[in-house]
């Protein structure tokens, strides 16, 4: 029992009468919950009256006798439970005989007391001091001592209540009975109700087994742990994620342009030329093939998608009908590619926020203070899901390792809190240096990616399609630099964190932000060449356009053949270092007996640089789907077939890492870097959009200024009244106010956030305070026993 106080009416007793009247009578306390047995008196008989679990509310009129009551058998009228409120440990144990003395003066030595009486006594303590019991712990437990009331055992099944065998068959006994007198409305929904629970649980669990390799990331859960199924958990999610969207962008792009194209349902379409616009700049060659076509030529094209790929539903160019019949019902096409590409980017963003909060939870659940973390790490630190040997002994070195690293980092802490001003002022001119250095490897990579990209788009034409190997190196010079970079710069990285003197922990994580930084912004300096490239007018004819129209006379399918070289280029790398690098590896280290092979060993297994792999490649099929929209169906064949490239590898080949991920933090923190490398898609998509003028040769938009000009020339069609609804949501007037009431929205969930975490700190303060009772009592008892 706590030292702060007890309940009026302790939860799980209840008053019976011992045969005294009201004055001056002696009460005594018995269980109100047991095993369902009869009650024992003071004088050794027992009653007959089988104990009631009901509150008074729940039971029968008068003449009723309540379900399980013998004949000859009176009801005890237990009193209604009260809400719990704490009172000092000397109002707790009263005397239980006139003449008996409370044992205040011991009751008074517990730890639990002194501390609330200390807190009582502060200054300024206030009405804070006192304890009051949340409602949804200690105040609950005393009303459910008397059983749920009638209206919620309609709501919920006895199984969910936390009560034992016996008390839950009693329930549901209540419950029958209370059927009995119900209207037939009240019957009808409540066994509609519970068929609906048993069909839905019933479609989930045969869901369940529908789910993508299931069986498979089970199997790799029980030999490898939780840690590296979260990998190929995440991996399915992207698998589905590209699936979705791919069935977006062919039912309201793709599908629609080819059954009107080809006259199927008896459908029509209208190109619409573009208006006020020069004739140069609608002139749009595709690079197809002429004459004599070699075999190479072929796979050069399927490589970098230029020749029979790019006049397919695989890239932007394709798409230039305006609108689509359907019989009387007329089709939107650029609308409709516009409204799709909001609809992918919406859905990525809702459903990773919903993935986010969930390992967020689990995140702040570990969150936790050092000895929180070891007692943790030794008493609830196994993974039961695993059932292999070999990875039961490399969880034992996981666990070994966490403790070593706890050990590690409250060394660092005390070095921290010895060092000198001359130690602080020398440990930050070396982090300064190496920062310097750093971003010195940052720029080196962006310059380079400029420099191959900008060299690419120059001379990519200039070269002989004879001489394929040069015009295919020539292609793939963006995407082969970008690949370097990102090998070379991580592996800097994390040579240069070792002198920067940060806590194991933190190294890991700034490693892995540097790394990701490095991967994301790549990607950004890409574009960003792409775009000096297509805006760069040097002609009043190149201005009229708003476009380099010479070089990019359909700027989008160039650069969605860019977004698309660089999606079958990370492919081809990884399947090529799984092939060369990993299995030849296994079989030196398995057949050769070489030292220096032996210790150089395994390929480990990392989950974070193979995360970034995939978010990598993640953030290309974000920002390409607007300019191929055909590519989720690309990534999703890509990613399925990485999964079990990856998983042959960690089986055959790999070995798990020796620094272990705990799967929460891990989880959360993917999902973030997947949530950055969404928005960074935001940011090109949108300057594209809003800002780059759109190609006047090919495309839906082409009769536009810009992409999203559709969107008011759409709205100018409305009815006047809905055009003025539509207007006002979009000024002023209705923006600040509705940032206002988001803001209030936002605040009061960070103070509800606030209040939760105050009742949380104060029940662990609590919960050691009870600790400590147990401690000063077994001790009193332990003194007991040897000084009788």
């Amino acid at each position: 029992m706590s030292g702060l106080g007890a309940a009026t009416e302790p939860p799980g007793w209840r008053q019976g009468s011992s045969g005294k009247g009201a004055g001056g009578s002696t009460h005594r306390r018995a269980p109100a919950a047991g095993g369902g047995g009869r009650e024992g008196r003071a004088d050794g008989r027992e009653r007959c009256c089988p104990r009631l679990t009901s509150p008074p509310s729940a039971r029968r009129g008068p003449g009723e006798r309540p379900p399980g009551l013998r004949a000859g058998c009176h009801v005890v009228a237990s009193p209604a439970p009260q809400p719990l409120r704490f009172l000092p440990l000397a109002e707790v144990f009263p005397p239980e005989e006139p003449g008996a003395a409370a044992p205040v003066g011991f009751l008074q030595q517990l730890p639990s007391y002194q501390t609330a009486l200390r807190r009582r006594n502060a200054p300024g303590a206030g009405t804070q001091g006192r304890w009051t019991a949340p409602q949804g712990s200690g105040g609950r437990r005393g009303a459910e001592a008397w059983g749920p009331e009638s209206g919620e055992r309609e709501a919920r099944p006895a199984r969910e209540y936390p009560l034992s065998i016996s008390e839950k068959r009693r329930l549901r006994d209540l419950q029958q009975a209370d059927t009995k007198y119900l209207s037939g409305w009240k019957q009808w929904k409540r066994a509609s109700n519970k068929s609906l629970k048993k069909v839905l649980n019933e479609v989930k669990e045969l869901s369940s087994y529908l789910e993508l390799w299931r069986h498979d990331i089970h199997s790799i859960e029980g030999k490898f742990g939780t840690g590296i199924q979260s990998y190929f958990s995440f991996l399915r999610f992207l698998v589905l994620l590209n699936f979705i969207m791919f069935i977006l962008m062919f039912s309201f792009v793709t599908f629609p342009s080819i059954i009107s194209k080809y006259g199927i349902f008896n459908s029509t379409f209208a190109k619409i030329p573009p208006q006020n616009t020069e004739p140069h700049c609608t002139v749009y060659t595709p690079s197809g093939n002429k004459g004599l076509i070699y075999f190479y030529t072929y796979l050069k094209d399927l490589l970098s998608g230029t020749g029979l790929l790019e006049v397919t539903s695989l890239f932007y160019g394709y798409y230039t009908i305006h609108t689509a019949w359907f019989g009387i019902l007329s089709y939107n096409l650029p609308l409709a590619y516009l409204l799709a590409t909001f609809a992918y980017l919406a859905l990525s963003f809702i459903w990773i926020i919903k993935r986010s909060v969930e390992g967020f939870k689990q995140n702040l659940v570990h969150d936790e203070d050092q000895f929180q973390s070891y007692c943790n790490k030794v008493f609830a630190g196994w993974d039961f899901c695993i059932t292999d040997p070999n990875a039961a002994r490399l969880k034992h070195r996981s666990l070994q390792y966490e403790l070593q690293t706890d050990l590690e980092e409250e060394r660092l802490k005390q070095k921290i809190a010895d060092r000198t001003v001359k130690e602080k002022l020398r440990i930050y001119s070396l982090r300064i240096f190496i920062n310097i250095i750093v971003i010195a490897v940052l720029s080196g990579c962006f310059y380079s990616i400029y420099t191959a990209t900008v060299f690419s788009q120059e001379n990519s034409s200039d070269i002989s399609n004879v001489n394929f190997q040069a015009n295919l190196l020539v292609q793939y010079l963006p995407s082969i630099v970008i690949t370097l970079a990102n090998f070379i710069a991580p592996q800097i990285f994390s040579f240069l964190i070792r002198f920067e003197d940060y806590s194991p922990a933190f190294e890991i994580r700034l490693t892995l932000m540097r790394c990701v930084f490095v991967r994301l912004a790549n990607i950004g300096v890409l574009l960003f060449s792409l775009w000096s490239q297509i805006s760069y007018c040097s002609t009043d004819e190149c201005k009229a356009c708003g476009y380099n129209y010479k070089l990019y006379p359909c700027w989008e399918t160039e650069v969605g053949q860019e977004m698309y070289k660089l999606t079958i280029f990370d492919f081809m790398i990884i399947l090529a270092v799984t092939l060369f690098v990993d299995f030849p590896r296994k079989l030196l280290v398995t057949h050769c007996s070489c030292k220096l092979v032996q210790w150089y060993g395994l390929q480990e297994f990392r989950i974070s640089d193979n995360v970034l792999e995939i978010i990598y490649g993640q953030t290309i099929c974000w920002i390409g789907t607007f300019f191929s929209p055909l590519l989720p169906a690309i990534a999703t064949i890509k990613y399925f077939i990485i999964f079990y490239i990856k998983k042959i590898s960690l089986i055959h080949t790999c070995k798990p890492a020796a620094r272990p991920v705990r799967v929460s933090s891990s989880n959360f923190f993917f999902l973030l870097v997947l949530l950055i490398g969404l928005v960074l898609a935001f940011v090109p998509l949108g300057i594209s959009i809003a800002h780059i003028p759109s190609s006047k040769a090919c495309g839906p938009f082409k009769s536009f200024n810009t992409s999203w000009e559709v969107v008011p020339d759409t709205i100018l069609g409305f009815p006047t009244g809905l055009q003025q609804v539509l207007h006002g949501i979009a000024s002023e007037a209705f923006a600040v106010p509705f940032f206002v009431v988001i803001c209030l929205i936002m605040f009061y969930f960070m103070a509800l956030a606030g209040a939760h975490k105050r009742v949380v700190e104060q029940l662990r303060e609590q919960l050691v305070l009870e600790s400590r009772d147990k401690l000063f009592l077994i001790r009193k008892i332990t003194e007991a026993q040897g000084h009788p």
